[in-house]
């Protein structure tokens, strides 16, 4: 079935469209986005059940983005009368001139900015999806998920608790200017299993996720990752500390998507390039990475939780190559940096909701897919670590450092697992450095869609990355 466009939207869309008109005439360059995005969240464990009706991504409101002489301004609202919109154009303006006076009397120094382009453009866009997260049946889901809970405490082995959760949202988007009207909706949803075990006076837990953009249907059966957790909170209650040092290691594609999303993911953010705090912006159409390395990023290159239509500022989603067989060829960006910057924008202009401001972020991060399998790749290890289970990470833009903190390893001794498992794993580097020693991608690759991310310590949106299983040198500890 199609994702329906919000109805809501639908109905107050002539009455923005006026209120664009009327801006218009005072601006010269309007523009709105409506946002209308239900849900829903339901968390089990044998100790406490949670429900809510919101996630990260429900709202509605929208916000108004104007230019006049060179400065740009915004202005976020919530109630808006499609009948009246002449009300709404009275108060906006007392706000955004309000702004716009204070950056000229106060000599505040700005970035020199063009004028956003408007060339006329329709798209009305709604994806497919199972079921839908307003008319899904709440009870039968505490139900299942219950079971699940229950099925875990019974099974696992020293097993503290085990804990379900689902969250699926339904987002509609409404993008207007003078000459362009753009309307999307798409369902996505994602779900975990999370045990929690003690033995011997040590606590471990792990968490296997799923995620897609799709409906709450990814919800009816979650055995597999309920085996999962289980098997691999049983192996990090009887795992050992690494000995610190360089290591080969191979990633699983959740750890490869990590090292994505920190390495050349922030890196390349290209706001960052506007305000001179990222090191990246001196490599584009240099070497960092191994020929090995090509990574994609984008809303078209792969389809989970952050595949959407158009972006915040109505920039199409693409699908933008930033390495290309070791070569840093660009970064992504949104559309009032690339005026700028002089360049065009990606379609990577997101926002946390419509009360905050756009920034440039990621969406789909990967490392393409190589030739070989990773059974040859174990094959090759002297001694190393398969590393698998993302746990975080974090990364500074402006001198390329990078830490990674991993649920779990493998230890590899003489090209064969030896059954001994390591765990947590810190993994530091110099980003150039870790990529290029990259000597070895698998074939077949994954996307993961759990979870959001921040921009410095805050600015949460939803993001996906992966990758294959990928072969490389680098610090543990």
């Amino acid at each position: 079935m199609k994702a329906p466009f919000s109805s809501y939207l639908a109905g107050i869309a002539p009455g923005l469209k006026r209120l664009v008109e009327l801006l218009d005439q005072r601006y010269d360059y309007v523009s709105v986005l409506a946002t209308d995005s239900v849900g829903f969240g339901v968390r089990i464990s044998q100790r406490q059940k949670s429900v809510t009706r919101e996630t990260m991504t429900t709202e509605r409101g929208c916000v108004v983005r104007v230019a006049k002489d060179g400065l740009y301004s915004e202005a976020a609202f919530n109630r808006f009368d499609p009948d009246r919109p002449e009300e709404t154009a009275e108060a906006l303006t007392a706000e955004l001139d309000s702004q716009l006076a204070v950056l000229k009397e106060t000599g505040t120094a700005v970035y020199e900015t063009g004028l956003l382009p408007d060339e006329p453009q329709t798209l009305f866009v709604e994806s497919e999806t199972g079921r839908l997260p307003e008319e899904e049946d709440i009870q039968q889901l505490i139900a299942r998920l219950s079971a699940l809970s229950d099925e875990g405490v019974q099974k696992g082995k020293d097993l503290l608790d085990c804990i379900g959760s689902a969250q699926s949202t339904h987002i509609s988007k409404l993008f207007l200017t003078k000459n362009r009207d753009l309307r999307q909706s798409y369902v996505y949803s994602e779900g975990g299993v999370m045990c929690l075990g003690m033995r011997e006076g040590r606590t471990e837990g792990s968490h296997a996720g799923v995620s897609g953009r799709c409906g709450p249907e990814l919800f009816d059966d979650m055995s597999a990752q309920l085996e999962e957790a289980l098997r691999v909170t049983d192996e990090l209650l009887g795992s050992d500390r690494i000995e610190p040092g360089e290591y080969d290691i191979i990633t699983a594609p959740d750890v490869t998507g990590l090292i994505a999303h920190e390495a050349f993911g922030h890196g390349v953010e290209m706001d960052m390039f506007v305000k001179h705090r990222a090191l990246g912006a001196d490599y584009i159409g240099q070497r960092v990475g191994s020929d090995r390395v090509t990574m994609h990023e984008g809303a078209l290159c792969a389809e989970n939780v952050t595949s959407y239509a158009f972006d915040d500022e109505g920039t199409l989603a693409g699908d933008v190559t930033e390495i290309e067989r070791g070569i840093l060829k660009t970064g992504i960006c949104d559309a009032l940096s690339a005026l700028r910057l002089g360049t065009a924008p990606t379609g990577n202009g997101k926002r946390e909701n419509f009360e905050h401001k756009v920034y440039t972020r990621m969406t789909n991060t990967l490392f393409d897919s190589g030739d070989d399998s990773l059974e040859d790749m174990i094959a090759s290890i002297g001694h190393g670590y398969l590393l698998q289970g993302m746990h975080s990470g974090m990364e500074d833009p402006k001198h390329w450092g990078i830490q990674c903190i991993v649920e779990r390893g493998y230890e590899i001794v003489d090209g064969k697992l030896t059954g001994r498992v390591v765990a947590p794993v810190v993994m530091t580097g110099y980003v150039p450095d870790l990529l290029g020693s990259v000597s070895m991608l698998s074939s077949d690759r994954c996307v993961f869609g759990n979870g959001g991310c921040g921009k410095g310590h805050k600015e949460w949106v939803k993001v996906a990355d992966g990758g294959p299983y990928l072969k490389a040198k680098a610090r543990l500890g």
